[in-house]
């Protein structure tokens, strides 16, 4: 599902079911040293994907620790991004020297929990939705839109990007992010969606600009009480 969203030059290793054993190498474990069992699982498991990921890319099999803000510290020269919802996970990497940033997603393909859409969306993006098959839970793929563009963002900025900063609008497998906030030196995203095995899958990256290049970095699910893979 998610490489057929993402463009040629980003690696997409994505994994569905139970969570395989995996381990946890390096300073991993140290993020998870607490956890109950199957957050420890999923945290074990989606770095498996991510080492698979990182292999395919060249770039070996290295830990990928979590930041004190929780977010994924990936090898130098190395952008990416990390998520996670039950019975699936992913990861999605690339150079640096030719990417700003990936940002992926996955939710449940199901309506959003009672009282978050007004949270996360306007009057007018929700008007928006009208015209999209409501078997395909829009709001949620519009959520989980916005959960991409903050994993291109805060690598990369460093600042909170609230829900309101970003205006979504769906199109058929895409969508359009304009930011409304300075700092990414763009004011416009797009990415991709779709839908399958039970889930909402989506996926937005951000390259240079031809002879600009930038560092590393990467953040993980996005949310007041948001999941952190």
């Amino acid at each position: 599902m998610l490489a057929d969203l993402l463009p040629p030059g980003v690696v997409a290793v994505e994994s569905f079911g139970p969570c395989a054993p995996a381990p946890l190498i390096g300073d991993e474990a140290a993020a998870v040293a607490r956890a109950v069992p199957t957050r420890r699982a999923e945290y074990a498991a989606v770095r498996a994907c991510a080492r698979d990921a990182l292999e395919q890319l060249g770039a070996g099999r290295p830990a990928v620790p979590s930041a004190p803000d929780r977010s994924p510290v990936w090898p130098a020269g190395v952008v990416g991004a990390l998520t996670h919802c039950d019975g699936y996970r992913a990861a999605a990497v690339a150079h640096a020297r030719d990417w700003t940033g990936v940002g992926i997603d996955a939710e449940p393909l199901a309506p959003l929990p009672d009282g978050v859409a007004h949270l996360v969306m306007s009057d007018d993006e929700r008007a928006d939705l009208a015209d999209v098959d409501p078997a395909l839970f829009p709001e949620r793929v519009l959520f989980s839109a916005k959960e991409s563009v903050y994993k291109v963002w805060y690598p990369a900025v460093r600042t909170w990007l609230g829900f309101e900063d970003v205006r979504v609008r769906l199109g058929d497998g895409t969508f359009t992010a304009h930011l409304q906030v300075l700092g990414l030196g763009v004011d416009t995203l797009h990415g991709r969606w779709t839908t399958g095995r039970g889930l909402v899958v989506t996926a937005v990256t951000l390259a240079h600009p031809p002879g600009r290049h930038a560092g590393a970095g990467a953040d993980e699910d996005w949310s007041s009480g948001r999941r952190t893979c």
